[in-house]
């Protein structure tokens, strides 16, 4: 039983899962498509949790990406799967918050770093979506 006394298989909770997936379903096209083009190259991609996580390498790599670990929707793409691993909380406030946001969640990721960087700040280490996923994922 759940805090509302419902089982968890109950269908307005499933029904909501599908709903919030439908949501953020732009944002993890975007993610299938990124991944799906690194498939070719090596690239492995493991369900968890009902996310699709998708390490570029099997190792880390020589030269240094403009990031260890990106969101879109349900999709998490990240340089290894040690990487994956490490970051896993952090990315999942990711996924929650594309969830809450839907399509809207890039553009509104993007300008709240633009609106951050206006105002002299850092674009990324301020921007109100990492600071959230720092506090409730850590990292």
């Amino acid at each position: 039983m759940t805090r509302r006394g419902r089982r968890p298989g109950h269908p307005t909770g499933l029904l909501k899962r599908w709903a919030l997936r439908l949501w953020a379903s732009p944002n993890t096209l975007i993610g299938l498509v990124f991944g799906l083009l690194l498939v070719p190259f090596g690239a492995r991609l493991r369900l968890v949790d009902g996310v699709i996580e998708i390490a570029a390498r099997h190792h880390s790599p020589r030269r240094r990406w403009p990031f260890a670990a990106i969101t879109f929707g349900h999709v998490i793409l990240g340089t290894h799967a040690q990487e994956l691993q490490r970051l896993r909380a952090h990315e999942r406030v990711h996924v929650r918050q594309c969830e809450r946001w839907g399509p809207l969640f890039l553009p509104a990721y993007a300008l709240a770093g633009v609106w951050q960087w206006m105002r002299g700040r850092r674009a990324y280490w301020d921007n109100p979506f990492e600071v959230e996923a720092r506090r409730l994922g850590g990292v």
